[in-house]
């Protein structure tokens, strides 16, 4: 990418060190911005062999000549999200951009719930998929978006998922904590917007990922359109970009929904 759209920005983007959060930070860095990584631990990114370790994406991005840190978060903790912010504001000095990508279908303890419905899966489960999707989310913008309130600058990009906006009948849990993160992200938008903070959301398709090849089986895609078939991680990274860029600076408190067929 030749643009240097970011240039001197300093975005955080959570559950980085892989899946789409790891495409995001890199195509963020090669927009201009440093990155902070970040992931619940050092391992979490070799779980589907999606890179080695968060250090080794922190130095993908130091390769392309931008700074990077990489720090671990257990985001359903508010007390460890304050302090994950600030190491990332000691490190860089400033974040203006927030790109809150952790989260996905998740059990307690197994990839997927499982009974993964409305009525037999188990509580457990339900606190699991909402925590890691609704509250890992306000948590990060309750700390990064008074820093940026302070500063009267900033974009926050949320991202739910386009399972949020259409009736399900699996994944139940997380298709109405998605739907919630597109709410949160208007009224968000409206309490800073007088701050001139952007917030928006963007509602994945399916994308190849390592979660997503483990943990669905893919059908044949031949003769579909590129409309019709599963997203690559750069077809999002794109939309991400445009978020956090200038070329959205009169866009807060809507949600790009990638609609799949």
């Amino acid at each position: 990418m030749a643009t240097e759209e970011l240039a001197g920005k300093v975005a955080l983007i959570t559950g980085s060190s892989r899946g789409l959060g790891r495409h995001y930070a890199l195509y963020l860095a090669q927009a201009g911005a440093d990155v902070i990584i970040h992931d619940i631990n050092a391992g979490a990114a070799s779980q589907f062999g999606e890179a080695p370790s968060g250090q080794a994406v922190v130095e993908e991005i130091q390769s392309l000549g931008r700074r990077a840190a990489f720090f671990t978060a257990d985001l359903t903790d508010a007390a460890q999200v304050e302090r994950f912010v600030q190491q990332g504001l000691e490190t860089f000095g400033q974040i203006d951009i927030l790109v809150n990508n952790a989260g996905g279908d998740i059990g307690a303890s197994t990839p997927r719930p499982d009974p993964n419905d409305a009525l037999d899966i188990s509580a457990e489960d339900i606190r699991s998929v909402v925590e890691r999707n609704l509250l890992t989310t306000m948590f990060t913008c309750k700390y990064v978006g008074a820093h940026m309130r302070t500063r009267g600058t900033g974009k926050i990009v949320n991202v739910g998922s386009a399972a949020g906006h259409v009736a399900v009948n699996t994944g139940i849990i997380y298709a109405a904590a998605k739907a919630a993160v597109s709410q949160y992200t208007r009224s968000l938008a409206e309490e800073l917007r007088p701050h001139a903070i952007n917030v928006n959301c963007l509602s994945p398709a399916p994308t190849y990922t390592g979660r997503f090849l483990a943990t669905r089986d893919v059908h044949d895609e031949t003769g579909l359109s590129k409309l019709q078939r599963i997203a690559q991680p750069e077809d999002m990274a794109k939309i991400v970009l445009f978020l956090a860029s200038s070329q959205s600076d009169i866009l807060t408190g809507d949600t790009i929904v990638c609609w799949y067929r």
